[in-house]
């Protein structure tokens, strides 16, 4: 159980029984394949709950469908779903087979409606997206690569990054062209959230 409380998170009661829920199931799976590091399970309410609400929050003002790509253990695409699936249909894109199980597991124990490809990015079918997330997944030219398969033209990219973002941004713009703002992270000193938007190829 956690300290925290609802009105901490800015979150119902019922969404954070299921992020409860989700953090319980993320510890007891990791073990067997590796959802997330080791590590941060003495802390997953702010190294993965609030990490991935700050990515919600940038997507204030906003509608349509939402696409997480690389899901993984969830981050931060399991939980826009908990969090949003009552107000906007969530995909989350996970290749390996036992963490689209997990986060199926997730869904089904939370008793949370959100659609899961068990797909490379590259080959699922286009989703013309309103936004796209996708956290630890590859750098910023890659990330632009797959976020305008799956964004329609008007569509949002929203990607957390590291330190090392301006570098990952110039050597983005050698191959695209994008329109960019950075948002400060709240839970890691240097690390930003981009909104990236009107992405094509230079």
């Amino acid at each position: 159980m956690t300290s925290l409380t609802p009105e901490a998170l800015n979150v119902s009661r019922e969404t954070f029984a299921r992020l409860e829920i989700f953090v319980d199931l993320l510890k007891k799976w990791t073990p067997r394949i590796n959802l997330v590091s080791k590590a941060t399970l003495d802390n997953p309410w702010d190294r993965h709950i609030r990490d991935s609400l700050q990515v919600l929050a940038a997507a204030e003002g906003t509608t349509g469908p939402w696409v997480d790509l690389g899901s993984g253990g969830g981050l931060p695409g399991l939980v826009i779903a908990l969090c949003q699936a009552e107000d906007r249909p969530v995909t989350l894109i996970e290749s390996d087979t036992r963490k689209a199980t997990f986060l199926r597991t997730v869904l089904r124990e939370t008793n949370t409606k959100a659609t899961v490809i068990a797909e490379r990015i590259e080959t699922a079918p286009p989703q013309s997206a309103a936004i796209v997330s996708a956290r630890a997944l590859a750098p910023l030219p890659k990330l632009l690569e797959y976020s305008a398969r799956h964004l329609r033209p008007d569509g949002l990219a929203l990607l957390p990054k590291g330190i090392t973002w301006e570098k990952e941004v110039a050597a983005a713009k050698k191959a695209f062209s994008f329109q960019c703002d950075s948002i400060k992270s709240e839970t890691q000193d240097g690390a930003v959230i981009l909104r990236v938007g009107a992405i094509s190829r230079v």
